[in-house]
């Protein structure tokens, strides 16, 4: 048994799992090439999958996979270490539980998507406003609270965890400073969002949004490499 829980057995399969789903989580950047008419800079990345959205299919279907990946790899790890009591350690157990819960979120918004895209179309925003759209909306802003929640959990813990315990070395190493880097992302899509909110514009929300999922991907794949590096050694 490995010291960070993870035999190599079923650190293989965490690392793939984890590494897979990193790459799912990126798919968002196709819409540099695609033509999606919608302005990254403003609106939110999951207007892209919208309903009322051309390739709506197509991010729905990669928001999902990215979802299941995660959900698959995190409870993995998650289930191995607490059925070993010397592995069982606090920062650890949370941060497994947080990537569990970010992909179970992430795969539930891909079910749970918009009807349209209310930072591009004034006429979708103010059937928000007024309780016109669907209930999904509803539930769409609560998957993806708990998504993003998950994944803040997952990060902070389990770079924590690694720093504590002497694990996984390159997470240990430059974790920090993408979980930084994830926090000042989150801080400006969360002010963005408040100003849309009250109707004082976007403030580039979607520019802050998409760096705030650039980020976790970046330190997904960061903790697949760790995994992996470390059933190596």
């Amino acid at each position: 048994m490995s010291p960070h829980g993870l035999s190599p057995r079923t650190a293989g399969p965490v690392a793939a799992l984890i590494g897979l789903g990193a790459a799912a989580y990126t798919a968002w950047v196709l819409e540099v090439v695609l033509s999606t008419g919608l302005n990254p800079i403003e609106t939110y990345v999951s207007e892209l999958a919208a309903q009322d959205q051309p390739l709506g299919g197509l991010f729905r279907a990669t928001d999902f996979t990215a979802g299941l990946l995660a959900f698959l790899g995190g409870l993995l790890a998650l289930l191995r270490l607490v059925r070993h009591a010397e592995s069982r350690r606090l920062w650890a157990v949370a941060g497994w539980a947080g990537i569990t819960l970010f992909g179970a979120a992430t795969a539930a918004d891909a079910w749970l998507p918009l009807s349209c895209a209310p930072t591009a179309d004034p006429e979708c925003a103010a059937r928000e406003t007024a309780g016109l759209v669907p209930a999904t909306h509803q539930a769409h802003a609560v998957s993806s609270g708990l998504a993003m929640t998950g994944a803040l959990v997952g990060i902070a813990a389990l770079t924590v965890a690694a720093r504590r315990y002497g694990w996984f070395a390159p997470l240990a190493r430059y974790g920090p400073v993408l979980v930084a880097l994830e926090l000042l992302a989150t801080a400006w899509t969360l002010f963005s969002i408040a100003l849309f909110t009250a109707g004082r514009g976007t403030w580039a929300l979607g520019a802050g949004q998409r760096l705030q999922v650039l980020f976790v991907a970046l330190w997904l794949g960061l903790l697949a490499y760790s995994v992996h590096w470390e059933r190596r050694t």
